[in-house]
């Protein structure tokens, strides 16, 4: 789905007015999502691919209210009110940790449908995967527990290297089990770690500074949102300090960066669509246990590499669910 295409479908949605639920006669789903259209357009498509299974279509027997942070994620708490007080039928969270959150600590009362990278359970999102309780389920990925998997590809890539450097959020809520995780991968591995934290755009080229000056090394980023919808920045800034990278999601290679391995945000978004679509149909989200999506997925760019002057092993290669040449 391109701009043009995402910003039609949206243009027309916003023309529509939903009126209070007496007078409504169909449902009203609340889309609450930590960024903006464009950035999200493969995953909103994937949803609503999710959602077109279980018989409802957006303009047609559903209607959906959309509420974008835009990359700020401190509005998600009052977006996640909003749309609590325009009364929707159910409130949908995709996009990670911070969005299923807010949407949580919004309303006890609406049905929530998250989607998510970490555990939701360490998160205080449900009480558990198979009972998750309340008015409360979903979907995660792996995103978060294959953190340490990057750092192992990175060591394979550069044996030579005796450290590494680490990308974190420190906002996020995940960012503390991750690199507990990645320390003790490291340990194994016999490297050291340089953590470099970013949590927004403008620490991104230092951090990409920091690794050029102590080459070689490799930039690993932990799972987060923030960065998964910033690859093609990221993808611009490895080229331009030649410093090769990978991060979770797919888009950093497309984008022109080097590597990535991460959960598969297409089936776990269009899941999220299933789900939301059998609760309007009726189902209770507490009867309805929490979709895990284990398939993880290893892109390599070998374009990438040529620019970066790194020959990729045949193993690197060989494992790779799709190499960009």
């Amino acid at each position: 789905m391109g701009r043009r295409d995402v910003l039609a479908l949206l243009g027309s949605a916003a023309a529509l007015t939903y009126p209070a639920r007496a007078q409504r006669s169909i449902p009203v789903i609340g889309y609450l999502c930590p960024e903006s259209p464009v950035p999200f357009a493969s995953r909103l498509k994937a949803f609503h691919d999710g959602l077109r299974e279980t018989g409802y279509v957006e303009g047609k027997n559903v209607a959906i209210e959309y509420r974008w942070a835009e990359g700020q994620y401190k509005r998600l708490p009052d977006l996640a009110a909003s749309l609590v007080a325009r009364d929707v039928d159910i409130i949908v969270a995709p996009g990670g940790a911070p969005v299923a959150l807010a949407a949580k600590a919004s309303t006890t009362s609406k049905t929530i449908v998250f989607e998510m990278g970490g555990d939701p359970v360490q998160l205080g999102v449900v009480d558990s995967l198979s009972q998750p309780g309340g008015n409360i389920t979903g979907v995660s990925s792996l995103s978060v527990e294959v953190s340490r998997k990057r750092l192992e590809f990175m060591h394979e890539l550069l044996p030579a290297a005796t450290a590494l450097a680490v990308v974190a959020n420190p906002t996020s809520p995940t960012a503390k089990s991750q690199l507990e995780s990645l320390h003790a991968a490291a340990g194994v591995l016999g490297v050291g770690l340089q953590i470099l934290n970013a949590s927004i755009e403008q620490e991104f080229e230092p951090a990409f500074s920091a690794a050029a000056q102590k080459p070689p090394t490799g930039l690993v980023f932990t799972s987060d949102p923030y960065f998964a919808f910033r690859s093609g920045q990221l993808a611009a800034l490895a080229q331009r300090y030649g410093v090769p990278a990978i991060t979770q999601s797919r888009d950093f290679p497309i984008a022109g960066g080097l590597m990535s391995y991460g959960g598969d945000f297409v089936q776990s978004h269009r899941r999220t669509g299933v789900y939301a679509g059998r609760i309007l149909h009726g189902e209770k989200p507490s009867n309805l246990p929490v979709q895990l999506v284990t398939r993880v997925e290893f892109f390599v760019n070998l374009k990438a590499a040529k620019i970066l002057g790194i020959e990729l092993s045949p193993s690197l290669t060989s494992s790779a669910d799709e190499v960009i040449e």
